[in-house]
């Protein structure tokens, strides 16, 4: 009896074992559970800590970043609003500084055309040279500011490279002569899309550096057709570049070392890039020290010239001689070379007036065959105003020719509407005289 009793408590012993071991090891696993638990929970907060650390410290730098942005375009405003002013400046100037050169160089005109022994020859040749030095250089200045401009307009136009290539053969053959070399512009019925001005300068850029930096042999410009293009290529025999300064020849005032020759001013490419890029007209070149370099622009091909060219006007020719023209112009010093050049050299009647008013009372009754006005005059009074006011008093349109300093599209575009045609200061007596022909032949 008391053996069985024994047994029970025994199997009971045992069974509450069992189950005190199972919660043990229950309760451990729970506070092995509890202790992970609290551990992510500790490094959830550390790195809430850390994030909010982290995000007070980007939104210090994007403060940072957004004050150094309104630094920068406050900065930029006040970068491009000094380009606007530079632009500005060289745009109002560019009249005080081109016209006493413009009367200069007539005078000289005047001078060469009178009996000078050898030394005044001498003397005026060289001032010529000096003078077309400090053109060059003036302009290269101004075409580097209209190219710098954000608001310069491209005249985009069929271009006849014929007739550009006579224009260039005629100003660069004297220049090619006299250092002995032999300029060759081959005969083209090209017609390509461009802005008509700025073609031509980067041509005469090119041609010029061609000559500039060629001693012996020659320079040949021509146009070669490849597909919907045509490359202008201008060739010589010059110096060659070499290969460490060909990325660099298009640098402003960057020049080619060299023996001897006249240095050029370190401008003429560096135009001819920016109007290239300007008008989207690719550039490339190739060169052999010593053996020549080829420059190539790529221009749209229009169509070929379907009509015959006609036959260029020449300098001289008695259809002057006579003839009327009413100057206007309010600089005392241009006013007198215009007067020159005109009557002593041309052989025309010069009727010359400082403004509007003065050249009406002047015309009377009896219109002049042509009115040559510069454009900027005193008083807010332009050479525009003056020729519609002298159109509206004759009751006919005169042949007018507008001379200025400025290179602004709206005054070719003025003067086309009214028939007047536009030459740009400095003048050169040549052009005016050929103008004249072509107006009253």
């Amino acid at each position: 009896m008391f053996l069985r009793i024994d047994d029970t408590e025994a199997r009971r012993v045992e069974k509450l074992t069992r189950i005190s071991d199972v919660l043990v090891e229950r309760i451990d696993r729970l506070e092995e559970t509890r202790g992970s638990a609290w551990s992510m929970f500790q490094a959830a907060v550390a790195l809430e800590q850390e994030v909010q650390a982290r995000t007070r410290d980007l939104e210090k730098a994007l403060a940072d970043l957004s004050e150094r942005n309104r630094e920068l375009a406050v900065a930029r405003a006040f970068a491009e609003e000094a380009n606007r002013s530079k632009t500005r400046f060289l745009r109002a100037a560019s009249h005080d500084l081109l016209q006493p050169l413009s009367a200069a160089k007539l005078f000289l005109s005047a001078l060469q055309d009178t009996q000078l022994d050898e030394f005044q020859s001498e003397l005026s040749q060289r001032l010529g040279g000096a003078f077309e030095s400090v053109e060059e250089l003036m302009h290269a200045v101004l075409d580097i500011s209209r190219l710098d401009s954000q608001r310069i307009e491209f005249q985009k136009k069929p271009v006849d490279l014929g007739e550009m290539f006579q224009r260039l053969g005629a100003e660069y053959a004297p220049v090619a002569e006299a250092k002995g070399l032999r300029l060759k512009l081959a005969p083209t019925s090209a017609v390509v899309e461009s802005d008509p001005t700025f073609l031509r300068r980067i041509a005469q850029n090119l041609i010029s550096n061609a000559i500039k930096y060629t001693d012996h042999g020659g320079v040949l410009v021509g146009a070669r057709k490849r597909g919907e293009s045509v490359w202008l290529e201008i060739f010589d025999t010059g110096i060659g570049i070499a290969a460490h300064d060909r990325a660099r020849i298009f640098d402003e005032f960057h020049r080619i070392s060299r023996d001897g020759g006249a240095p050029g001013m370190g401008l003429g490419l560096s135009i001819v890039r920016r109007a290239c890029a300007k008008l989207g007209h690719p550039i490339a070149m190739d060169s052999e020290p010593g053996r020549g370099t080829v420059f190539r622009v790529s221009l749209p091909l229009i169509a070929p010239a379907s009509q015959p060219r006609p036959t260029a006007m020449p300098l001289s020719g008695p259809c002057l001689r006579g003839r009327v023209a009413l100057v206007i112009e309010n600089d005392a010093a241009m006013r007198r070379a215009l007067q020159l050049v005109l009557q002593d050299r041309l052989g025309m009647v010069a009727r010359v007036t400082g403004g509007t008013a003065e050249a009406l009372a002047e015309m009377g009754d009896d219109p002049p065959d042509v009115v040559i006005a510069d454009y900027n005059l005193d008083n807010g009074d332009t050479g525009l105003r003056a020729i519609r006011a002298l159109h509206q008093a004759a009751g006919q349109s005169i042949p007018a020719i507008i001379i200025t300093a400025r290179r602004d599209p709206e005054i070719g575009r003025a003067g086309l509407e009214m028939g007047a045609l536009v030459l740009e200061k400095p003048l050169r007596p040549d052009d005016l005289q050929a103008t004249l022909q072509r107006m009253l032949a």
